[in-house]
């Protein structure tokens, strides 16, 4: 882990002199710098599973994107609640979900974390507060708002992180749910993870304006910060959780990050933009090297520890895709559960008649 000096991250920014991140202790910032290598390992050792067919269906990795998850969700409390679009798997790792669950439900088995049916863009934990990863675009903004509203109602001093993509900003119920959220008050917090392309097209080709400052049509506040650095991540959501928490306010925060791999790795790369493109965010803002950098500089981290920590790391991916390939499929039978509460608990049904014909 030589230090680079062309990562922006090490330049005395003074992000990490705010006091949220000014109140970590050595060890959190070490634990920040692990679920961040968590998510790139467990990304790359994705791949190579979806490369030898373990894999169905789409895949939409995180790498490049990582001190966006782990900057915001670190700042969760108690009752804080999170919601994302399908590129999931850095928000679980980042709330603590576990590998082998994670790694079980990309192979499509009975272990994991939604019992195979849900695959890669449908990981979800409740006891975390981890509402998914979901398909259609945008389709979770107004679910986020949704848990905000239960929050407020309930009279719980928490609020919901709503994730989505740039590409989700222009659906129409995106804007509904700004509406109501402004409307209502709702402590929801709408985070926009601008990676620069929606699927393949540059947001310079697909929205007008500042994304964020949309809020601004409605009453909102608003922040835009940069995603590479997870100092700056954190310094920013906090501020506006602290709205949602204690004003009970909703609010936009655009990050700007960068997504290495092309929009799910069945797509291509870069034939919408450069290889050179793709090598020079890599070579200046790369999130992990960037914290890598800052730590070292604070003597929090040494290349010694660091590469500790990559080695600890891959065996736990390499022994999540073990999990995974030693599990059962589901059966014919758990096709039924899991969709009719009271056909999973026929000794409370109520209605009447069959659910589920052949």
């Amino acid at each position: 882990m030589a230090e680079n000096k062309d990562h922006e991250g090490v330049k005395a920014a003074g992000y990490n002199l705010a006091p949220v991140n000014a109140r970590l202790s050595a060890g959190e910032k070490i634990a920040l710098y692990r679920t961040m290598v968590s998510i790139r390992r467990f990304e790359e050792r994705s791949l190579r599973a979806y490369q030898a067919k373990k894999i169905g269906g789409f895949l939409h990795l995180y790498t490049g994107q990582e001190a966006v998850a782990v900057g915001c969700c670190s700042l969760m409390g108690r009752d804080d609640h999170v919601i994302t679009a399908y590129r999931d798997h850095g928000h679980a790792i980042a709330v603590g979900m576990d590998p082998k669950a994670l790694m079980a439900e990309l192979y499509g088995k009975a272990t994991g974390c939604s019992k195979g049916k849900g695959g890669s863009m449908h990981f979800f934990d409740p006891s975390r507060h981890f509402w998914g990863g979901h398909g259609i675009v945008g389709g979770q903004v107004p679910l986020g708002a949704g848990i905000a509203y239960a929050l407020k109602y309930q009279g719980v001093a928490g609020a919901c992180l709503a994730f989505m993509g740039d590409g989700a900003v222009n659906q129409g119920a995106v804007h509904e749910t700004y509406n109501l959220a402004a409307l209502w008050q709702l402590p929801v917090v709408f985070v926009i993870e601008n990676n620069g392309y929606s699927m393949g097209t540059s947001q310079a080709r697909s929205s007008s304006g500042e994304l964020s400052k949309r809020a601004e049509g409605y009453g909102m506040d608003w922040g835009i910060c940069q995603g590479h650095d997870i100092y700056e991540v954190r310094a920013t959501l906090d501020r506006f959780l602290t709205l949602a928490r204690e004003g009970s306010k909703p609010s936009i925060v655009e990050i700007d990050t960068y997504r290495y791999r092309g929009h799910s790795v069945a797509d291509p790369d870069n034939t919408y933009r450069s290889k050179a493109e793709i090598e020079e965010y890599r070579r200046t803002k790369d999130p992990i090297q960037v914290f890598a950098a800052a730590l070292a500089a604070e003597g929090v981290l040494d290349e010694a520890r660091a590469a500790q920590i990559d080695a600890e790391i891959r065996a736990e991916t390499d022994r999540a895709a073990d999990f995974a390939e030693a599990s059962p499929f589901p059966t014919v039978a758990d096709i039924t559960k899991d969709v009719y509460w009271e056909e999973d608990n026929p000794d409370q049904k109520k209605s009447q008649g069959r659910i589920f014909f052949d």
